[in-house]
């Protein structure tokens, strides 16, 4: 496969973070962003100096800041020190820039850097976060395109290859681990924690899987009943959940709470009004919603998002075929990126070019126009204007050859040589007179 190597007039694209692939689970959720956060933190980076555009992604899995920047070990310093963890964390992160990190966007979006290759889910993550990040007005040009970019890639991919088909979701693999675990889920009670999509989707293939009794618990009573209605189950208020745990013979969790929402002494109570029948916990949120000190209590299998890497290595192998020709598509879409960022990039200084000098046409036709409404004789309001024009139009190529001379830049000179030849070699002959009218006249507005 032929890789797209990063270049230097790309605009300086960054892409740092963390996922479940550098960092366990005990960090991702010091540095996890809810929702209502990442607006805040959107505002804080871009007041860093270097950042001029920013947008952060923040699932279960992974943490990523994508910028436009001058400096990308910034970027890293504000991390580290706004999730508290210090200089430790920069021994976890991945840095990528230029073609990589447009390269990194297109795998992260197509799902082919998820913990379930291919997993949908991810997808809609990252248009929420460059949702987040325009509303906020952190986004900029650059990286709406890049996202846009990286959001046809995606479909393209699904679309040509099957790394979509039968996919599997985080949700799913925790369905599965229940299943093959000591827990039969057409004998066992089933308590769901939360109501947002992970839950959304584990209730529905329980549904599949014929559990024998859901119970939904959120905080948002309303959330939780509207979810247990589609599905069949019964709902109850978080503050209930310590009368009601006993009952759960699995409990799979998926809040976005920054504190856990199990503790060792409601699960030991628990166990203690079951007899010490086991309990099947999954704890699919991270932060997590569990304590960790849970898994020390005799009859509790306890399972985080990252014990779940071996439950879905089946489904891995069998789309590695399908992530191939994904990858394929990758690099394509990432060299049509980058050639079109470079176009981008070669044509800005024309573009400055012109509108400088249109500036200048328009401003010197203007002050000619006044002097011949003020009498002036058409052939000194003429003389007026090309004065006028000329120094306007040579004024910054004038003070930057100067500066040139100054630093001893010969390449500067050697492209001003190139730009402005010799006019004795290069003037055409002036034999058609000149209408003073049709110079002075400005053009027709469009």
């Amino acid at each position: 496969m032929t890789s797209v190597s990063p270049r230097p007039d790309l605009p300086g694209v960054h892409v740092l973070g963390l996922n479940h692939q550098t960092a366990p689970v005990a960090l991702r959720e010091r540095v996890a962003f809810s929702g209502e956060a990442c607006a805040a933190a959107l505002a804080q980076l871009r007041t860093l100096p270097a950042v001029r555009e920013v947008a952060l992604l923040s699932t279960c899995n992974r943490t990523e800041l994508y910028a436009v920047s001058d400096d990308g070990d910034a970027l890293a310093d504000w991390l580290a020190s706004h999730s508290g963890t210090g200089p430790d964390l920069h021994a976890y992160l991945y840095r990528h820039r230029g073609a990589d990190a447009v390269r990194h966007l297109f795998r992260v979006a197509t799902g082919l850097d998820s913990l379930v290759l291919g997993e949908p889910q991810i997808l809609g993550q990252v248009k929420d976060a460059w949702s987040t990040a325009r509303t906020a007005g952190v986004l900029g040009p650059h990286l709406d395109r890049l996202f846009q970019h990286a959001f046809s890639t995606a479909k393209r991919a699904r679309s040509d290859t099957r790394i979509g088909a039968n996919p599997v979701s985080v949700a799913s693999a925790a369905v599965r681990l229940a299943q093959e675990s000591f827990a039969r889920l057409e004998d066992s009670t089933v308590l769901l924690i939360g109501a947002g999509e992970t839950i959304e989707l584990a209730a529905r293939h329980l549904v599949q899987a014929k559990a024998k009794r859901l119970l939904v618990a959120n905080r948002t009573l309303a959330h939780a009943q509207d979810l247990a209605t589609r599905h069949g189950g019964y709902a109850l208020p978080l503050a209930d959940l310590a009368k009601h745990l006993a009952e759960a013979d699995v409990v799979l969790s998926a809040t976005a709470s920054r504190e856990p929402v199990l503790i060792k002494a409601q699960v030991a109570a628990a166990l203690e009004a079951r007899k010490h029948r086991p309990m099947l916990l999954l704890d699919l949120a991270v932060p997590r919603d569990i304590a960790s000190d849970v898994a020390e209590l005799r009859d509790v299998f306890l399972y985080t998002v990252d014990d779940l890497e071996r439950a879905i290595e089946d489904n891995r192998r069998r789309r590695r075929e399908a992530a191939d020709e994904a990858e394929t598509i990758v690099e394509l879409q990432v060299a049509r990126y980058v050639e079109a960022a470079a176009a981008q990039a070669r044509s800005e200084p024309l573009k400055r070019l012109r509108a400088h000098g249109d500036a200048a046409r328009l401003d010197a036709l203007a002050r000619a126009h006044a002097q011949l409404a003020a009498g002036m004789a058409p052939e000194d309001a003429l003389n007026y204007l090309a004065h006028t024009l000329t120094n306007r139009l040579l004024h910054a190529p004038t003070v930057a050859l100067r500066e040139a001379a100054v630093l001893g830049d010969a390449g500067f000179a050697r492209a001003a040589v190139a730009m402005f030849p010799d006019p004795a070699s290069t003037t055409p002959p002036l034999d058609t007179p000149l209408d003073p009218a049709s110079v002075l006249t400005p053009p027709a507005p469009k």
